[in-house]
């Protein structure tokens, strides 16, 4: 991957806020985590959103956002953000397959793992075993009357006030990678990134068949590279990249096989990264041809290891809060440490992370 010279950053503008560009990774109902930490960046008030690039719950996340700032700024963009994950939560009473009989509530309280609960265990079973078209042949997807509630997708595209938008999804045909610009996004595109196969039906847009953005780029950094303006990008990161420990259960086994695999796209555009960092640093590439990317890492793996799989389809609110006050917390964390470096240098070290 090429980074190509770039236009020249954006200053900050007249309230000194600083642009950045927003990489939003996905993780289901762990996206909450990252609706808390953006609620913390738009509080600050410190950075401006100059473009996003998000794949499935973070493509969700990145439409509320944006439509938000389109309509009223950062405190909209907060409201509408809420607005969503309180929808997520309602929605999640009548669909969740987690927590759905006394049972399970009761389990849960002694401590058992969603990986335990029988309605989990039924869930997971039906959906190895059946293909969505038998479990759901009416192709219902209750997230899509959340975002039709959430955002005007017609106003989104129109407006000069909200950020340039991409969002990844995973064409079925080719296997390759998909990104809707901000001109061509629909409710459909959006659905496409989140859509997991064991799930839904793959999303047909134009005469083509798409799966969930994360196996192909969660979510993609190129875009960013490409669309010039800042350098900085700030990538607000879910699915834990280490754990200390080696899984030994099969439901430690597959959750880790989960997190690699959504973090692998991700991993090799940043290692692509590093390698030209490098190369720049030791003058072997033209820097009037190539320019410098400004990476900057936010996410608390810590945390989230702490959390399964199954935690993913996780819908109660008390749950969704916690996530959200995590994500506040990281990055009130992150901007006190590291927010003077916007526009200046790297607050990751990538050679080290990713090489």
């Amino acid at each position: 991957m090429n980074m190509r010279q770039s236009s020249p950053c954006s200053d900050a503008d007249a309230s000194g806020r600083k642009p950045v560009k927003l990489a939003l990774q996905g993780g289901g109902a762990h996206g909450a985590f990252v609706w808390g930490m953006l609620d913390r960046l738009l509080e600050d008030g410190r950075l401006r959103v100059e473009a996003i690039s998000a794949t499935s719950s973070g493509a969700m996340n990145a439409v509320a956002l944006a439509y938000g700032l389109a309509i009223g700024g950062p405190e909209a963009a907060r409201e509408k953000l809420a607005e969503f994950w309180r929808g997520v939560s309602r929605t999640g009473q009548l669909f969740s397959p987690v927590g759905a009989t006394p049972l399970d509530a009761w389990l849960r309280m002694c401590g058992a793992p969603v990986e335990l609960t029988p309605s989990f265990i039924a869930f997971q079973t039906m959906t190895q075993t059946l293909t969505p078209q038998q479990c759901n042949p009416l192709d219902l997807n209750p997230l899509k009357t959340i975002l039709l509630n959430t955002v005007d997708f017609d106003r989104l595209k129109a407006s000069p006030a909200a950020p340039p938008l991409f969002i990844s999804a995973t064409n079925v045909r080719t296997g390759k990678i998909k990104v809707f610009e901000k001109s061509s996004l629909s409710l459909e595109a959006v659905l496409a990134s989140a859509c997991l196969p064991q799930l839904f039906r793959a999303v047909e847009i134009d005469g083509e068949h798409y799966w969930d953005g994360g196996y192909m780029g969660n979510p993609a950094i190129f875009p960013l590279i490409y669309a010039g303006g800042c350098k900085d990008v700030l990538i607000v990161h879910v699915n834990p990249i280490e754990r200390p420990d080696l899984p030994v259960t099969a439901t430690a086994i597959a959750n880790r096989v989960n997190e690699i695999s959504f973090n692998s796209s991700l991993m090799r555009e940043m290692r692509a990264i590093a390698f030209v960092t490098q190369l720049l640093d030791e003058n072997q590439l033209d820097s009037t041809k190539y320019s410098r990317m400004f990476i900057h890492w936010l996410g608390n793996d810590a945390a989230m290891a702490a959390l399964g799989a199954a935690t993913k389809i996780e819908t109660d609110w008390n749950f969704l809060r916690g996530l959200f006050e995590e994500g506040r917390r990281t990055a009130t964390k992150w901007l006190d440490a590291n927010v003077d470096a916007i526009g200046s240098r790297s607050t990751v070290d990538l050679a080290t992370t990713f090489m």
